[in-house]
């Protein structure tokens, strides 16, 4: 068994990068998605001293992992239709110490990539994209994790597809895909000698192989998902003081996510469906400068007006593959307090 945990992730990382259309040389399999920010973050020479902008709105690993690197995260507000971080914003943003910009596919629709680009190419920075809610989102037909130096996928139980736990990185760039496999490994050069100080980030074989299987689905999946929001979107239209979800023109959103906006009574709402029994999520509360860990750096003086109102806004409710049409009518009647057949 041991001896079959190498090839069995090689597979793996060699079948990753074969779904991302052949768009990416390496995909290196990891422990979790929050482990590959780590390494990528680590492979690109990010440390003490440096700065990364990336997003307050979103799970707090993305700005943990650069914390973990030694350097100073530096947050720049979000668009209100897609959720993601302002590219007119990051400019104004930039310093002599920064090194990379680190957005968030957040929900499953990517972000201003184009944007974000031709600024990191302007300013020579590294783009690295937190992909881990976006596995087969597309930009202008080019999928992200192919978009910018290095891409992060999450593999964790909720996301559009699984390995029960563990993740991905994706890269064209084979001296930083050699660098995270040895750091992802202790810093191992070769069996039993370390080059540097690395850390036990591998994928199991087990998960490897759960993975490759989920592999194989994640386009009907996300499929699924689109019909799926779709029908909610068409169900919930005109209903005021809530949103639905944007696509932007160009763009082909996965739906990790159906996330409304709801003006007012956010809580009532949620009461309401959990009462018939259908769930839902608020992702995310608390925007991450307001985090306590973060509000004891002194990012809480900060202000960042549109994450906030998100924060209080934001409502997930279902999407996911397994539900049929009788679900999805079931969710729009109760959202607009219909009676149920």
């Amino acid at each position: 068994m041991t001896d079959s945990w190498p090839a069995t992730r090689r597979v793996w990382s060699a079948a990753c990068a074969s779904a991302l259309d052949a768009c990416v040389e390496h995909a290196i399999a990891v422990s979790s998605g929050t482990a590959g920010l780590h390494l990528a973050l680590l492979a690109h020479g990010v440390g003490s001293g440096d700065e990364v902008i990336t997003t307050p709105f979103t799970f707090i690993a993305s700005a943990n992992a650069v914390l973990f690197t030694g350097a100073t995260p530096v947050f720049v507000d979000v668009e209100p239709d897609t959720f993601c971080i302002d590219p007119a914003l990051v400019e104004a943003a930039i310093t002599t110490r920064t090194r990379a910009i680190l957005p968030v596919h957040l929900y499953g629709h990517p972000a201003a990539m184009t944007e974000l680009s031709a600024i990191a190419r302007r300013h020579r920075l590294v783009l690295i994209e937190d992909a881990c809610q976006a596995h087969g989102a597309t930009v202008g037909g080019r999928k992200v994790g192919a978009l910018g130096h290095t891409a992060v996928f999450s593999l964790y139980p909720t996301k559009n597809m699984t390995s029960a736990e563990g993740g991905f990185v994706t890269t064209d760039d084979a001296a930083i895909a050699g660098a995270i496999r040895s750091l992802r490994q202790h810093g191992e050069s070769e069996r039993y000698h370390h080059e540097e100080l690395g850390y036990n980030y591998r994928m199991t074989d087990v998960a490897a192989a759960i993975g490759r299987a989920q592999l194989a689905r994640v386009d009907a999946f996300n499929a699924a998902r689109r019909r799926h929001a779709g029908v909610l979107s068409k169900g919930l239209a005109g209903l005021d003081g809530l949103t639905t979800p944007v696509e932007r023109s160009g763009y082909a959103h996965v739906y990790h996510q159906y996330t409304l906006r709801i003006a007012e009574g956010r809580e009532g709402l949620r009461s309401r469906l959990a009462a018939r029994g259908i769930a839902s999520g608020v992702y995310y509360p608390v925007p991450v400068h307001r985090q306590p860990v973060y509000a004891r750096r002194g990012y809480d003086r900060q202000s960042f007006p549109v994450a906030e109102r998100m924060a209080r806004e934001v409502l997930s409710i279902p999407v996911h593959p397994a539900l049929n049409d009788a679900d999805l009518e079931r969710i729009v009647r109760v959202v607009r307090e219909e009676p149920e057949e």
